[in-house]
């Protein structure tokens, strides 16, 4: 059933209106007594019919229930700025898998280092990427996508747990991660990984040396193997 993100919801009828309206009325072609399904961003889940089709998608609401997706452990990518396209696939695919928090950072080896102008355009696109693929996956909520910062700085941001994928090795994840964990950061680097001196520089601020296994992961692929990993550690997957 499609699904769709919505302010809170209040009384018994919403509208749609803008890109939302749009796809349900041109690239669905929806029509009055079809249903959806409506999302606060909360965790609550609104079955709905729809009433009209126009420049507004007018919607009575039906039923509500908790939404039976999201995992139970909130988890937070701390990830290196790679070069090109490649952050807009690891939003779509770490949003897809139940990623809560995706954390842009700049670290020595980022070969993109976008000024602060490019760096606002390109986290309105990650975050547009986010909505439409937490609406495709079935998400109760759509990750939030952070400006970016630099290693010094997400130290201030780590969850009570938090672990570093280095291609020098660490701990297996089924060491670090228990099903009881609720707030977990991953630190994935970009092309050519992290420096010697900023692993060393997370692991002195408690962040745990993880490793994905002997071979060598490209950026994109770490966090999504990551990811995996540890939402299944905590029974999330």
């Amino acid at each position: 059933m499609p699904r769709f993100f919505v302010s809170p919801v209040m009384g018994d009828t919403v509208c749609l209106d803008g890109d939302s309206a749009a796809h349900v009325s041109r690239s669905l072609r929806m029509r009055p007594g079809e249903l959806l399904t409506l999302s606060d961003g909360q965790g609550t889940d609104y079955q709905a019919e729809i009433l009209s089709v126009g420049s507004q998608v007018e919607l009575k609401i039906l039923s509500r229930s908790r939404c039976v997706t999201e995992p139970h452990a909130r988890l937070t990518l701390f990830q290196a700025l790679p070069k090109g396209d490649k952050m807009d696939f690891i939003v779509q695919k770490a949003t897809e898998l139940g990623v809560s928090v995706i954390q842009p950072v700049l670290t020595e080896r980022c070969v993109s280092r976008p000024d602060a102008r490019s760096m606002a355009k390109k986290c309105e696109r990650y975050r547009k990427i986010a909505l439409e693929a937490a609406q495709q996956s079935g998400r109760g909520k759509v990750p939030e996508i952070r400006e970016l910062v630099t290693l010094r700085e997400s130290i201030g941001l780590l969850p009570k747990k938090s672990v570093l994928f280095y291609e020098k090795g660490g701990e297996r994840l089924g060491k670090l991660i228990s099903p009881e964990d609720e707030e977990i950061g991953m630190f994935v680097g970009s092309e050519g990984g992290f420096s010697a001196e900023e692993a060393a520089f997370l692991t002195g601020n408690g962040v745990a040396a993880a490793t994905l296994g002997p071979r060598i992961l490209r950026c994109e692929t770490a966090p999504l193997c990551g990811i995996s990993v540890i939402l299944s550690l905590t029974g999330d997957i």
